[in-house]
C-alpha cells in the first residue's frame, strides 16, 4: 500500500533526526528503489540514514508470502560501524551459505542478522543449529537477533543469541521476553569474538506452547483495543484451558467467565465450572439457556412437524449460546474467545455460528491429547510472568471426566468420534505428515476409520475459513500453515 510506504519512509527520516548522537541504530523497513519494493536494514548514525543491507532470499512456503511483496535484491557487502565491518544477512539471507560467504569475502569482521522468525515446535533448536553452521562455515562470531510479540496467527518468540567463531554460545537471551542486553567484542591479534554472557536455557515444549498462546492471545486481544475478554465455561477442558490461559495473559480479573447451562447441562459440569472460576479468581455470571431454547424450538415447531430430533436441535443451543455470548461482547466491549482445539476443529466437531463465534481461538493448534497435558503440566509448573494463581488451577474432575458437548442427555464425544488418542494420531499422520490412508493403515488403524476421519477434515474445510484466528504452534497450524480449497472431490483412493 503505498500510503503505508510513504509513512513508513516518514517516520524513519523523523528517527534519523531525533537521533543526531549515541550508538548506531540498526533497523528494518521496506525499501523502495526503481518502482520495486525490497526488504531492507537501515542505520541510522550521527543523523545520516544509509540502507545497509537488502534481502536476498524470500521465503515463499509455510507462513511466508514474501514474494508477493518484495523484489529480490542483490547480496550484499559488509558496512562500517566504529571499528568493525559488519555483515547483515536479513533472516532467510542466513539460511543459505551464500549471502554470509560473500560478506565475509570482502571483509566482514562480524555478522548481524535481524530476524522476524514465528514460533513453531523445535523451531528455536532448529535456529541455533543452522546459525552453528554458517559459524563454523564463516568462522566468524554471530548474532542471531529476532523479534518478540503477537501478530495475528503468529508470535514471534525472540530467543536471540550470540555464537563465537567456531560455534560457540557466548550469550543466550530468553524467549518470549523482551530485554536490552550489553554484548561486548574484542579483538585479539586476528579475530573479533563476544565476552561470555547470560545463558538462558530452552524451555520445555509444552512450556513453550503454553507461553506462545498466551503472549499471542495478549497482543490480538490488546492490538486490537481490547483490555478484557470473556468467554463460554462449559465445565469442560477445553474452556477450562482458555480461562486459565486468558487469567495467565490479561489478569483473572479481566475474563469473564460466562455458564450457559440448559436442561440437559450436568450438575457436575456446572459445579466444576464454579470450582475452576474460584480458583483462577475470575468473575463470572450465569444465564440459562432453556427459555430461548424452548421459545425457538415453538417457533420453528411448524416448520420441523415430521422430522425427528436430530443434531439440528442440538446445533440451536450452542447457536444460542454463541449469539448471548456474543451480544455481551458487544455491550461489554470484551472480546469473545472461542475454545475448540485442533482435533475438533480438523473434523467441524463443532458448530459454525454457535461454539465457534468468537474473535480469537488460543488453542486452535492444540490437540485434544494435548489440551489434557497442557492442563497437567499448568497445575504442575508456574512461572514469573503467569498472571492467575500458583498451584492447581484446573481441577482434577475437569482432567478426568470423559469430554462430552453436553447436547442431548448422557452425550459423549466418543459417541460419534474414535478414542482421542487415536483420533489425533490418525489426525497429525494426515495433516501433519501428509501420510496416505494405506500408510496409516500399515501404523494400525483400520481402513474405514481412517477413511472417516479424511472425509471429515475436507468436509470441514469451509468451517475453517470462517473460523477465529488462532496461535500458529505447528508447521501445519489452519489457515496459513495449511491452505486447502473449500470445495474439491479428491479423496484417498488407497
Amino acid at each position: 500500500k503505498e500510503a503505508f510506504i510513504n509513512d513508513v519512509a516518514k517516520k524513519l527520516v523523523d528517527l534519523t533526526n531525533d537521533l543526531n548522537s549515541g550508538p548506531s541504530l540498526l533497523i528494518g523497513a521496506p525499501l523502495v528503489d526503481s518502482g520495486k519494493i525490497y526488504n531492507g536494514y537501515y542505520m541510522i548514525r550521527d543523523s545520516q540514514l544509509t540502507t545497509v543491507s537488502i534481502k536476498h532470499h524470500l521465503p515463499n512456503s509455510d507462513v511466508f508470502d514474501e514474494r508477493r511483496i518484495f523484489a529480490s535484491g542483490l547480496k550484499s557487502k559488509p558496512f562500517l560501524a566504529g571499528k568493525l565491518k559488519i555483515g547483515s544477512p536479513i533472516c532467510e539471507d542466513f539460511w543459505f551459505k551464500d549471502v554470509a560467504e560473500k560478506m565475509v569475502k570482502m571483509g566482514a569482521d562480524i555478522l548481524v542478522s535481524p530476524n522476524g522468525s514465528p514460533y513453531s515446535r523445535g523451531k528455536i533448536r532448529l535456529r541455533e543449529r543452522v546459525m552453528r553452521d554458517r559459524s563454523l562455515e564463516t568462522n566468524l562470531p554471530l548474532v542471531y537477533l529476532n523479534l518478540v510479540g503477537g501478530q495475528d496467527d503468529q508470535v514471534f518468540d525472540g530467543g536471540s543469541f550470540v555464537l563465537n567463531p567456531g560455534g560457540k554460545l557466548a550469550v543466550k537471551l530468553p524467549q518470549f521476553d523482551e530485554i536490552n542486553q550489553l554484548v561486548t567484542f574484542t579483538k585479539d591479534e586476528a579475530n573479533w569474538s563476544a565476552e561470555f554472557g547470560i545463558i538462558n536455557d530452552t524451555l520445555s515444549e509444552i512450556s513453550q506452547d503454553y507461553r506462545a498462546m498466551a503472549e499471542s492471545l495478549k497482543d490480538y486481544v490488546t492490538k486490537s483495543g481490547f483490555s478484557k475478554v470473556l468467554l463460554g465455561l462449559s465445565g469442560g477442558i477445553d474452556s477450562a484451558l482458555v480461562a486459565t490461559i486468558a487469567a495467565d495473559a490479561l489478569g483473572p480479573k479481566n475474563v469473564l467467565c460466562v455458564r450457559l447451562p440448559s436442561d440437559i447441562s450436568s450438575k457436575e459440569s456446572l459445579k466444576d465450572a464454579d470450582d475452576l472460576i474460584s480458583r483462577l479468581g475470575c468473575p463470572s455470571e450465569t444465564f440459562s439457556i432453556e427459555k430461548t431454547r424452548l421459545a425457538i424450538d415453538e417457533t420453528l415447531s411448524k416448520f420441523f412437524e415430521g422430522f425427528k430430533p436430530d443434531v439440528t436441535e442440538e446445533n440451536i443451543q450452542s447457536r444460542i449460546r454463541g449469539l448471548l455470548l456474543m451480544s455481551i461482547s458487544n455491550k461489554m466491549g470484551s472480546m469473545l474467545l472461542t475454545t475448540g482445539n485442533k482435533s475438533e476443529v480438523a473434523v467441524g466437531y463443532s458448530t459454525i455460528y454457535g461454539d465457534m463465534a468468537g474473535g480469537y481461538n488460543p488453542i486452535k493448534d492444540l490437540y485434544k491429547t494435548r489440551v489434557f497435558k497442557t492442563c497437567q503440566w499448568r497445575n504442575q509448573n508456574f512461572e514469573k510472568w503467569m498472571k492467575a494463581p500458583v498451584g492447581r488451577v484446573i481441577p482434577k474432575r475437569i482432567l478426568e471426566k470423559p469430554p462430552s458437548a453436553e447436547l442431548r442427555l448422557d452425550q459423549k464425544d466418543e459417541d460419534s468420534l474414535p478414542p482421542y488418542d487415536i483420533l489425533d494420531d490418525i489426525l497429525e499422520g494426515l495433516i501433519e505428515h501428509d501420510l496416505s490412508v494405506s500408510e496409516l493403515v500399515k501404523k494400525g488403524h483400520l481402513e474405514s476409520m481412517v477413511k472417516e476421519i479424511e472425509k471429515l477434515i475436507y468436509s470441514s474445510e469451509y468451517k475453517r475459513y470462517q473460523s477465529a484466528p488462532g496461535v500458529h504452534l505447528t508447521e501445519r497450524s489452519f489457515w496459513l500453515g495449511r491452505r486447502y480449497p473449500i470445495v474439491q472431490d479428491w479423496r484417498d483412493p488407497s
